[in-house]
């Protein structure tokens, strides 16, 4: 194990390198605080393991999404309708400034948090213009058995 060495900061120094600081602050600050955008559309991937929310703008850009994931839930937890309200209250909090107000639901999958998010929804104060279920269904369904030769 060596010697540590100690850096003697100057007042000018420090003085600059806050200056600096300050500005980056200012100039993240800038970045985030977007103009206000009124129709959006939320995107609800709900299956049987987790469900996923996405708020985009009407051209697809994201704004904003979560999931029971990254909310905390682990397990079987992470597909329960309460998981489901606890995300579309994490993302109402990350769209209060500039978030979209009207929105249009497009729903995927077959899980548990379907009917919640749209009710948490409603609850958070969005107006919603539509709701759309998008979930893939087969056409000619799935390959049926070989036919059993004795």
């Amino acid at each position: 194990m060596g010697k540590k060495k100690i850096v003697n900061q100057t007042k000018e120094e420090a003085i600059k390198e806050a200056g600096v600081v300050e500005s980056a602050v200012e100039k993240a600050k800038s970045k985030t605080v977007s103009k206000r955008i009124e129709n959006g559309r939320v995107y609800v991937n709900a299956s049987y393991n987790n469900t996923v929310i996405t708020v985009t703008n009407e051209k697809g850009g994201v704004i904003a999404w979560a999931s029971a994931g990254s909310l905390g839930f682990n397990g079987p937890k992470k597909a329960t309708p309460f998981a489901a309200s606890k995300i579309v209250a994490a993302l109402s909090e990350k769209l209060k400034k500039s978030g979209p107000v009207n929105i249009d639901i497009y729903i995927k999958g077959i899980g548990t948090g379907r009917d919640s998010t749209i009710r948490s929804f409603v609850n958070q104060g969005f107006n919603i213009l539509s709701i759309n279920d998008v979930t893939p269904i087969p056409h000619n369904g799935p390959r049926p058995k070989k036919v059993r030769r004795v």
